[in-house]
């Protein structure tokens, strides 16, 4: 990172009235969580359970409790960075009007990012939900069952729970993909931090914004495909760049 790069995202940050933040796996590395794709990320050390096979298999919904109890994925426990601060702060200051995030981690929330700011396009490790009800269950209440080896069912409709997440094969989250999109055609800056924009139909979003009118500043450690359309690319770490950009507004 060199001063310039502070000063340039400083300086789109300023002159932005609607800032939309789109963050990826990118910004919770620094926090000690680990990526999806890269070599030693989660993919390369367990293959992901498909959402059929947990719907179908009692052995895959089994190997999915244990990494979660186990914390196999490494995705709950860890806390915020400075990265994740620094948007919580451009959030309480009314410059970002909502964080679209790929990351199930909960950090922004940790952060001090309010729930109704926050849209998780893939869905929320830290807790688990009914897939026939809805109903929202907390991890540890859940544990004695699996600790007992038992199929962990909805205590009110007898659906298989499963963490909040969004699997492989599973649909995608229709209310929130819709508001990712609002925000998207009404950002004048949208802000990507750590996504390598190659899971779609999250990825689509800076385009959208940035054909809608909007300015496009794409931060992280490699280069994305999306590169030659940003009106500012930086390839930095995002914490120290974030804490920087921050001292000049």
């Amino acid at each position: 990172m060199t001063e310039t790069d502070a000063d340039d995202l400083a300086h789109l940050i300023r002159n932005a009235h609607r800032v939309v933040v789109f963050t990826g796996a990118g910004i919770s590395t620094e926090s000690g969580i680990p990526d999806f794709r890269s070599p030693g990320g989660v993919w390369s050390k367990m293959k992901p359970i498909m959402f059929q096979d947990f719907v179908a298999s009692r052995d895959a919904r089994r190997e999915a409790w244990t990494r979660v109890f186990n914390r196999t994925a490494g995705w709950t426990g860890a806390s915020p960075n400075a990265g994740h601060y620094a948007v919580a702060q451009l959030v309480e200051a009314g410059k970002v009007t909502s964080v679209i995030t790929q990351n199930v981690d909960n950090l922004h929330q940790d952060s001090g990012v309010p729930d109704s700011k926050v849209i998780e396009v893939h869905g929320n490790a830290s807790y688990a939900k009914c897939l026939t009800c809805g109903k929202r269950y907390e991890l540890e209440a859940l544990r004695h069952h699996w600790e007992a080896d038992e199929d962990i069912t909805c205590m009110f409709c007898t659906g298989l729970i499963k963490t909040a997440t969004i699997s492989f094969g599973q649909a995608m989250p229709e209310d929130e993909m819709a508001r990712a999109t609002e925000e998207a055609l009404l950002a004048d800056l949208f802000l990507v931090l750590g996504s390598s924009l190659v899971v779609y139909p999250a990825a689509s979003l800076p385009l959208v914004a940035k054909k809608a009118g909007s300015n496009l500043a794409i931060i992280n450690r490699e280069a994305t495909e999306q590169d030659p359309y940003a009106d500012l690319v930086l390839n930095t770490d995002i914490g120290p760049l974030m804490s920087a950009v921050m001292g000049r507004l």
